[in-house]
């Protein structure tokens, strides 16, 4: 794996980590415990993924976050409370990723890590508390289905080919980006309209 593939490994993972940060460690670290996901030696450092405890811990979290991310609200108050959590786990998996002895390349790998779980965080978060604003209940459950889909898919594209994971996530994270100003801009001429007048 050459450097533009560990930077891009590093920075789709990260961006993954920013909506599910749970599952992206539960799924790496069971592949690397039974050997489906075979690790170079540069990636070695993610071996303490595999640990037993820190699967049990991934497992709960997902488990966790399967159910409360389909709730109105509550995934909104979910987000709030992983709004540190996320972008530090992205900084910690790119760091692991990269591994590199030059302490300036630690660095910057672990402020890309973070920089780009928080952008799809803040993303994802902005996203739920704009369909939060429908009174149906079904949006929620599509919206978090897809993202679980949309994770899955792109971290087994991202051990596979990360380049292409890496695209794909930036242009999700634009999606979503654009969906929240688009929102925004809804909610704003909802309550601006001037209201009809009486007969």
């Amino acid at each position: 794996m050459d450097a533009v593939e560990l930077i891009a490994l590093a920075a789709s993972t990260s961006l993954l980590a920013g909506w599910r940060l749970y599952l992206v460690t539960f799924i790496t670290g069971l592949g690397m415990k039974f050997g489906w996901v075979p690790l170079p030696e540069e990636l070695e450092g993610l071996q303490v993924l595999s640990n037993n405890w820190v699967l049990a811990i991934a497992a709960g979290g997902t488990f966790a976050e399967f159910f409360a991310d389909k709730i109105a609200w509550v995934d909104s108050a979910w987000d709030s409370i992983h709004s540190l959590l996320r972008p530090l786990g992205g900084a910690l998996l790119s760091l692991a990723i990269i591994d590199a002895g030059d302490p300036a390349f630690q660095v910057g790998a672990f402020l890309l890590g973070g920089g780009a779980a928080f952008a799809a965080h803040a993303g994802k978060a902005s996203a739920r508390a704009a369909v939060n604003m429908s009174p149906e209940p079904v949006s929620n459950v599509v919206v978090s289905a897809g993202e679980d889909i949309a994770t899955g898919s792109l971290l087994a594209l991202a051990i596979l080919n990360p380049v292409a994971a890496l695209v794909i996530a930036l242009m999700l994270v634009g999606f979503t980006l654009w969906l929240i100003l688009a929102a925004r801009r809804a909610i704003a001429r909802f309550f601006t309209r001037e209201p009809k007048a009486s007969p």
